[in-house]
């Protein structure tokens, strides 16, 4: 009988001949840097974690013999403790082991505890955005990095190989005409509109670059792994319920914001108000879903509806043939701003951002009336390439990360 280290040395030793992308996400450096000895990158499937994992230890100065990559959803995982096998690893000069797929372990947050207790070994774990990985719990011992889709910045680097600055959301709205002048200079043809449409369809998950061809079938797999796999697992949920998850993507795709009351939408889904918030929750911890609440609920059990968007606009060619062009703007400004900052919507206007900024978005002819005389407010408008006073280019967001 093989060994399990054994075994699982051998497969690294496959993984290695495979080729590694050249790109590197934006956390990579930040990853590359961290001192942590247990880190945590979680997020959705489908968006580079595993390449992210291999190129951190490639990265590594860690001599190879002392390095290792596992996956816990690899068949010779099955019925391992993770503890038992860092440990023998460690004991025979592992120093650092990279883990994918962590939430295919059993019980392994407290395996893990175990692990940062009692072991010297560094790890650097990936996990599904589904899970609870937030939890004081794990807070308190390991560093969490929340890996998201690509960014538009990041897909002109891919696509054009060329390198672009992103820029803190302050000085986007200080300087978004410069900011845009200069992006505009480092593109081949000065259009960033092209590219802007061609990445509300395309480029939100890294493997689109792998085969362009099947880009739509590729994201129709990742939600189905998503569903079937992870959410029914880590949520215990039952096949028959797995329909009724499809169904709500389904009408969030063709819904415009708030059109539909939590009873309509229950109704038209055929679950009850308290079955349906549970599965919007499990598909907004997925990335399936953005769920976005009124300000006033800061305060106050204020009875206001929520707004459910998709969670990049990648995934409405995925789900529904027609969708509404205001609805994708707001998604694709809701997936930007997700990274590092705080959405709310509120009454005048579309978003409040870090419960500061008011936000109104539309196409280029949209005007202030709905703002006007409102502190720290903006237009963020589509189909303009260069805006002027308190109107943004909605393109220029995608250089936030």
């Amino acid at each position: 009988m093989i060994n399990p280290l054994e075994n699982l040395k051998r497969l690294y030793q496959l993984k290695l001949k495979q080729k590694l992308p050249a790109y590197k996400r934006y956390l990579f450096e930040d990853l590359a840097n961290s001192p942590a000895k247990i880190t945590a990158i979680y997020g959705s499937r489908g968006i580079g974690k595993t390449t992210l994992l291999m190129q951190l230890l490639q990265a590594s100065d860690v001599p190879q013999q002392s390095k290792l990559y596992i996956s816990c959803d690899h068949a010779s995982f099955t019925d391992l403790s993770l503890f038992d096998f860092v440990d023998e690893f460690s004991k025979r000069g592992g120093e650092i082991i990279a883990i994918d797929e962590i939430h295919e372990a059993n019980n392994f947050e407290q395996e893990l505890k175990s692990i940062y207790d009692f072991l010297d070994i560094k790890i650097i774990f990936t996990g599904s955005s589904a899970l609870h990985l937030t939890s004081p719990d794990f807070a308190r011992r390991y560093s969490m990095y929340h890996l998201y889709p690509l960014s538009l910045r990041e897909y002109l680097e891919l696509s054009l190989n060329i390198k672009l600055h992103s820029y803190p959301l302050n000085e986007i709205w200080a300087h978004h005409e410069e900011l845009a002048s200069a992006i505009i200079q480092s593109l081949p043809n000065k259009k960033p509109l092209k590219y802007f449409d061609e990445f509300m369809n395309v480029g939100s998950y890294p493997f689109y670059f792998e085969d362009p061809n099947k880009y739509t079938d590729r994201i129709i797999e990742t939600i189905n792994t998503i569903l079937h796999t992870d959410l029914s697992k880590i949520f215990s949920i039952q096949p028959d319920k797995i329909d009724v998850l499809k169904k709500l993507l389904l009408t969030v795709c063709v819904s415009k914001p708030l059109e539909l009351s939590i009873e309509k939408l229950a109704s038209r889904v055929g679950i009850t108000k308290s079955t349906l918030y549970k599965y919007i929750s499990y598909l907004n911890d997925a990335e399936l879903i953005r769920h976005i609440t009124h300000e006033g609920k800061r305060f106050a059990a204020i009875r206001k509806p929520d707004k459910l968007y998709l969670a990049n606009s990648n995934l409405f060619n995925a789900l529904c043939i027609n969708s509404n062009a205001g609805t994708k703007r707001e998604t694709f400004f809701a997936s930007m701003l997700a990274v590092n900052h705080t959405l709310h919507y509120i009454q005048k206007g579309d978003f409040l951002i870090n419960e500061k900024y008011t936000v109104e978005i539309g196409g280029k002819n949209k005007g202030y009336a709905q703002i006007k005389d409102m502190p720290n407010a903006f237009i963020v408008a589509d189909d303009i390439e260069i805006g002027f006073s308190n109107k943004i280019p909605l393109w220029l967001f995608g250089f936030l990360y």
